[in-house]
């Protein structure tokens, strides 16, 4: 495994290996900003199965981050990510410093979300999915890869970049792994270090609220009573301070209500403590249709 910290270094002659299998895509990307878990490892495991070479990105994006004690405190774990990158066959780490990324400081021209960074997470986090995309982007352009593989867990992350391949042309597939959890539920994420035992256990409501408007939707509840049930459940727990429980179209983000049938994602977002977190789980509203 190769760890590499500039641009030329990443285009070296060496990275691409000869291929292994004539019809496999050649390289898949995951873009992580470190402190991995076992969700991050999860995306390379899949990233392993589908491609002949693997990068993993390891950057703190400060773009990304709309509050700056949060960015100075995210944690940074460089060789311990590598400890655990490398016995999954990981080809090359790269993991550029802030001056190697935006070289001229806060990059003039970004990459915007429009709609999708206004509502929910964007109405939480302004500009926060502009940072996210911009990084995406430019990492794209760097990696150059087939497959870029994604969580589930960050669902309005997930929607906006594929918006942006989409929209952009930029050739590369966008392929989402579904949210890896703890055996009590809980969605794992970088930030849940932060929790004490007690915060712990009061985040676990989270969980079983989107499981709870999941069980609802697959019994027959319509789009309200799904999203009623997960209501009932984060009622249980009023320690946690709601930003918003929503049901998303799994395509643009927009909010959904009324009448819908297809395919919804139920997301919820809150503080627990000083920590944020999100979770969701992807369902579907009424039969399948034909």
């Amino acid at each position: 495994m190769r760890v590499v910290h500039t641009a030329s270094e990443l285009r070296g002659p060496a990275l691409r290996p000869a291929r292994r299998s004539g019809d496999r895509p050649s390289r898949a990307v995951v873009m992580t900003m470190g402190a991995l878990h076992e969700g991050h490892l999860a995306l390379v495991r899949a990233a392993r199965e589908a491609a002949d070479e693997v990068v993993v990105t390891i950057f703190v994006n400060p773009l990304q981050f709309d509050d700056a004690e949060d960015l100075d405190t995210y944690p940074r774990t460089l060789d311990e990510d590598c400890a655990l990158l490398e016995p999954l066959g990981v080809d090359v780490v790269f993991a550029p410093g802030v001056e190697e990324v935006y070289p001229g400081g806060p990059p003039v021209v970004t990459v915007s979300a429009g709609r999708i960074g206004e509502v929910f997470e964007g109405a939480h986090r302004p500009g926060h999915l502009d940072g996210v995309l911009t990084v995406v982007c430019k990492l794209m352009h760097l990696t150059q890869p087939d497959l870029a593989f994604f969580g589930q867990k960050d669902a309005q992350q997930l929607i906006a970049v594929r918006t942006m391949v989409r929209d952009l042309t930029m050739g590369v597939e966008v392929v989402a792994v579904p949210t890896v959890r703890d055996a009590d539920g809980l969605a794992l994420s970088s930030r849940n270090v932060f929790l004490t035992a007690p915060q712990r256990a009061q985040a676990l409501i989270l969980s079983e609220a989107v499981m709870a408007a999941d069980a609802a939707a697959r019994a027959g509840a319509d789009l309200d009573e799904a999203v009623s049930a997960a209501q009932a459940a984060l009622a249980r727990e009023p320690g946690v301070a709601l930003d918003y429980l929503a049901a998303l179209d799994p395509v643009t983000a927009e909010g959904l209500d009324g009448d819908y049938r297809g395919e919804a994602v139920i997301a919820v977002a809150a503080h627990v403590g000083e920590t944020r977190l999100i979770d969701n789980v992807v369902t579907r509203i009424g039969p399948l249709l034909g």
